[in-house]
């Protein structure tokens, strides 16, 4: 079959999504398929290269790719290809726009608030510090940071509004982070997040060696696991996912709050998906074959 493998692209996470196409395509290729490893910084030759292959997969990451622009064009050429389509990937890539959809089924979610533009000084957040400030499209934990003051607050929303992006503030809830894949409409066993070089999950936790202890499957109580696999599911299925998509959790006692969903989930041999797909013993050639028949049997 060929392959068109798509990511790069030109947002912040642009080298985490090539990093991750490289070992997809010797997965792709060991098991015996042409590929094209395409960078979409080269956008304009897209809609061709689409009708000279058989199927895509998408290892893309925040704007463009997670926000449902390449999922539309594939759709123009009649190619499948993996996960969601435009309208969920919009939806889940907005923050804001998945606590409201959460929050209105009963679902937990921290508080928080959406701030389109830079605030005068007379503003102050409705929320009570400390309080973390993320882009509220951005992904990677890539300007995400804890604030204890107004001052601090000023400084990270700064950096998120020169990158172009809005904000959002969320409440801080103390927990144990935790994650769970969907791959099909099945979930995958959760993982608990530890990380050693900070105090949150943040880009250095993620992709430094050693930065986070990653247990999978997470060392919790049954009814803990059914609660986080049950959530991540109607999540999945509130927001019109396909495919695959990973829900993150922050864990406080009994009580489980949504944080943000993932449609293209990091995809190095060592992420947190294929982690969760490897303990249920699907390796990575198996999950991209998994991709591939997901992909074929769309609706």
């Amino acid at each position: 079959m060929r392959i068109l493998l798509i990511a790069g692209g030109w947002s912040t996470e642009r080298e985490v999504s090539l990093h991750g196409a490289q070992g997809m395509q010797e997965a792709l290729e060991e098991l015996g398929h042409t590929v094209t490893l395409f960078d979409l910084e080269h956008f304009d030759d897209l809609l061709d290269l689409a009708a000279t292959h058989d199927l895509a997969i998408i290892n893309l990451h925040g704007d463009p790719g997670e926000d449902g622009l390449v999922q539309a064009i594939l759709d123009q050429a009649g190619l499948p290809y993996q996960g969601t389509g435009a309208a969920g990937s919009l939806l889940a890539l907005h923050k804001a726009a998945t606590k409201q959809i959460v929050q209105r089924a009963g679902l937990l979610t921290p508080k928080w608030e959406f701030i389109p533009r830079k605030p005068d000084f007379t503003w102050e957040p409705k929320l009570s510090y400390p309080i973390f400030a993320k882009s509220e499209t951005g992904g990677s934990s890539i300007h995400l940071g804890k604030v204890h003051n107004r001052s601090e607050l000023d400084s990270i929303m700064d950096e998120i509004f020169q990158a172009g992006a809005q904000v959002l503030l969320e409440e801080a809830i103390s927990g144990h982070e935790v994650t769970c894949g969907i791959l099909g409409d099945s979930p995958l066993p959760p993982v608990l997040i530890e990380p050693v070089a900070g105090t949150f999950f943040d880009y250095e936790s993620k992709y430094a060696q050693d930065g986070a202890r990653e247990i999978c499957p997470a060392p919790l109580d049954a009814k803990i696991i059914t609660k986080i696999q049950e959530d991540a599911l109607e999540i999945h299925h509130l927001l019109g996912l396909e495919g695959v998509s990973r829900s993150d959790f922050i864990l406080d006692q009994d009580k489980l709050y949504f944080l943000e969903v993932n449609t293209l989930p990091g995809m190095t041999k060592t992420s947190l998906v294929p982690r969760e797909a490897k303990v249920l013993g699907m390796d990575f050639p198996k999950l991209m074959a998994k991709f591939i028949e997901l992909a074929l049997n769309k609706k």
